[in-house]
């Protein structure tokens, strides 16, 4: 059938889509012709019968691979718009334009055989509902996917034959440059390039962390090339110097290039389904005995291959260990000595630390393992005191050290004196650098037509710049090169002799840090393997000592035998939760010290105890009331408040007996039970009649102590008067025919 005897009436009514597509944003900046070409399409469609204003182009799928699945939202609008019966026909230049995936073309000829829609590519026009064209152009989806396997399997095999002779050529990092011949990889010519890079790794010999090595370049001053593109006029890279960071130090001390290896596949491209179900690609790193390619010894380096691999090991062994995997973790900050080293003797665990004592400064090692059931508390089957543990692990290695303690002591002098002139050699480096900027700077400006305002204007500005970077430089240098440590004289060298004989006050010097200890320990230890005996007669810990190099030491340590638990008395307890009820906890302190009761240590009472002890036995702290109800217990300043009369008075009534008062415990506050028979007793008037108690006294013929006892017991009534000038107890006198005496 002829192309237009496909095409109906049904057709043109609908729209016509013309699909652009390349696969790379590269592939359209540089094959226009094909760009040119599919656009073109649309001339084609107005051939085949379609009006201008009926065509339509879906380009937005440029620069997007066609094996790219359900990342084209250009092919989904035009699937949708098939499903929905609003093409009539699809024209792309070829069919791996349209899909290099089978999956995505065989559904997009699905739709359009059930819609009616026609495909249309540079050989013909094919309706997908009929045999022979879906036939076709189900032969033609095929030879595009293959096509792409060929030419992925051309390229990639040509790639991997070049790297495996070490000859592909692939960004190297700075410091690093490729030579004219095959393969040949040369050091960057610029020496502050190179400085640098060769610092950085010296220090890291020295230091042993890449995160010590990044803060002493911070420390020094130093700054960080970063490599661009190759500039068109020298053919070199472009320099940027920036302030270092950790992540970049750490790129360049885990790099193999610089052991002079030439390494390809060390990343893979891997597929998988994110959060939306959406089909993305990632890179992942992959261990060494997986790379592709690896040619140790390819070109010059800045280490050799040896010491590359013992730097990846001590790295990864600074990374903080999983559960039950090698590794001791990087030095901490903390006293515990054998921090990362030790290992439990029952279980092989890596043992845990914590530390207790005044100011936490009391190692203690402990088990992560299972916790055992004992008196229905959990307990770890191995925990020791960490202090005599440390001395005699110390000891031991003082011992093994001896021997080249002269040597260490001088070694460490060298590379004190080594990193101060790599650094100040790089300062020069820098210097030199910014004063050729500034040359240059000054010869550009003095090329220019100084009449060209628009032009000398900005380069007399970067000139400037320049100047005031060269004097930073050389101000910097200066300074470098005043605090610079001199040589050792050869007293210093015979101090530093008689110092290397005892290197235990050397190890116990203040300027020695406890991250200086464990690194001088982690230098000859692998592993201590503790397994402590608390429960025997003599307590002690038994020390399974592993060094470098695979020798084996023991050592018995005694430890501490278990102190008595110490306990407060019940009593003590007792009371204080019967106060609790009452008082506040300064209160409850008060009245436990007037008792001489101590603390379960012979300590007084404060506040903050008696809240320890409250919150351990879960005794609820005292909540005054927000009114005080008719018959409830108040202290004094309380129920003088409501009796409206001073304390004072208060407690010398309730001295002398007249008003009644609790108390908790001896020595405990009084407390007055505010009752309506108290509250009667007292009044702003006397009673007409009733005396004073001296007149009362006299009136009666007996002494005041004698009124006093029969108001007590209730033979003579009294009222207590709290305003006027004669404040006090009134007592009513018997009537004449009363006898009471």
């Amino acid at each position: 059938m002829s192309e237009s005897g496909k095409i109906t009436a049904a057709h043109l009514s609908r729209a016509a889509v013309i699909y652009v597509r390349q696969s790379t944003l590269a592939q359209v900046e540089r094959n226009t012709e094909s760009t040119m070409r599919q656009y073109d399409l649309t001339a084609r469609a107005a051939g085949l019968g379609w009006p201008r204003g009926a065509i339509r182009v879906i380009d937005a799928d440029l620069g997007v691979s066609g094996s790219v699945t359900g990342q084209r939202q250009g092919f989904d609008d035009l699937i949708a718009e098939v499903a929905l019966g609003q093409v009539g026909i699809v024209l792309a230049l070829e069919v791996s334009r349209l899909a290099r995936d089978n999956a995505a073309w065989y559904r997009m000829l699905d739709l359009a055989g059930m819609c009616d829609t026609l495909v249309a590519d540079a050989d013909g026009v094919y309706h997908p509902g009929l045999f022979n064209d879906r036939l076709l152009l189900g032969m033609k989806g095929i030879m595009s996917e293959a096509e792409l396997h060929v030419l992925r399997a051309r390229l990639e095999g040509g790639i991997r034959n070049k790297a495996a002779r070490g000859e592909l050529r692939r960004g190297l990092p700075a410091g690093l440059i490729w030579g004219e011949e095959d393969g040949q990889v040369r050091f960057h010519p610029d020496e502050a390039v190179t400085g640098v890079i060769a610092a950085t790794f010296e220090q890291f010999a020295v230091r042993g962390s890449v995160r010590a090595t990044w803060l002493w370049l911070r420390d020094q001053g130093l700054r960080w090339p970063l490599q661009r593109a190759a500039n068109v006029r020298t053919g070199l890279p472009e320099i940027t110097w920036v302030a270092p960071t950790c992540h970049a130090v750490h790129t360049t001390l885990t790099h193999p290039a610089y052991a002079g290896a030439y390494v390809y596949g060390r990343t893979r491209k891997e597929r998988y389904l994110d959060a939306g179900g959406v089909l993305r690609q990632r890179s992942r790193r992959l261990p060494r005995d997986q790379w592709d390619v690896l040619i140790p010894g390819h070109h010059p380096g800045f280490i050799d291959w040896d010491t590359y691999q013992a730097s990846q090991a001590r790295i990864g062994a600074s990374i903080r260990p999983q559960a039950r995997q090698p590794g001791t973790g990087a030095v901490r900050e903390g006293c515990a000595l054998l921090q990362g080293l030790a290992t439990c003797g029952q279980c092989g665990r890596k043992l845990a630390i914590f530390y207790k004592g005044p100011a936490r400064s009391v190692p203690n090692y402990y088990c992560q393992g299972p916790a055992e059931l004992v008196n229905g508390r959990g307990t770890r089957h191995m925990s020791a005191g960490g202090q005599a543990i440390d001395s005699a692990v110390a000891g031991a290695f003082l011992a093994a050290l001896a021997p080249a303690a002269l040597q260490a002591c001088l070694a460490a002098a060298r590379q004190l004196e080594a990193g101060h002139d790599s650094a100040l050699t790089q300062h020069r480096r820098q210097a030199e650098q910014a004063r050729y900027q500034a040359m240059r700077a000054e010869r550009r400006y003095r090329a220019v037509d100084p009449d060209n305002r628009l032009v000398a204007r900005g380069l007399e500005t970067e000139w400037n710049t320049a100047l005031q970077q060269l004097a930073d430089a050389e101000a910097e240098l200066v300074r470098r090169e005043a605090v610079r440590p001199r040589a050792l004289s050869p007293q210093e060298r015979a101090a530093i002799l008689a110092l290397g004989d005892d290197l235990g006050a050397v190890r116990d010097a203040p300027t020695t840090t406890d991250k200086d200890r464990k690194q001088l320990l982690r230098a000859l230890l692998d592993e201590v393997n503790i397994t402590a005996r608390r429960d025997d007669p003599d307590p002690h810990a038994r020390l399974i000592l592993r060094w470098k190099g695979g020798a084996i030491s023991e050592l018995t340590v005694p430890l501490r035998r278990p102190q008595p638990k110490i306990r407060t008395d019940e009593d003590t307890i007792d009371l204080i939760r019967r106060l609790a009820v009452h008082y506040p906890d300064a209160i409850i302190a008060g009245i436990l010290n007037r008792q001489h009761r101590t603390t379960a240590r012979g300590m007084s009472y404060t506040a903050s105890r008696v809240a320890s002890l409250r919150t351990h036995w879960h005794i609820p702290c005292h909540r005054p009331g927000s009114q005080p109800a008719e018959g409830e217990l108040l202290n004094v300043t309380a129920a003088a408040r409501e009796l409206q009369i001073a304390p004072s008075t208060l407690l010398r009534w309730l001295n002398d007996g007249f008003i009644a008062g609790e108390q908790v415990s001896p020595g405990a506050p009084w407390q007055i039970r505010l009752t309506s028979e108290l509250r009667g007793m007292l009044t702003d008037d006397a009673p007409d009649g009733w005396l004073a108690l001296h007149h009362a006294s006299r009136a009666l013929g007996v002494s005041r102590q004698t009124v006093l006892q029969k108001v007590k017991r209730g033979e003579l009534r009294a009222v207590l008067t709290r305003t006027g000038r004669r404040k006090g107890l009134r007592i009513e006198l018997p009537q004449p025919q009363d006898s009471l005496f």
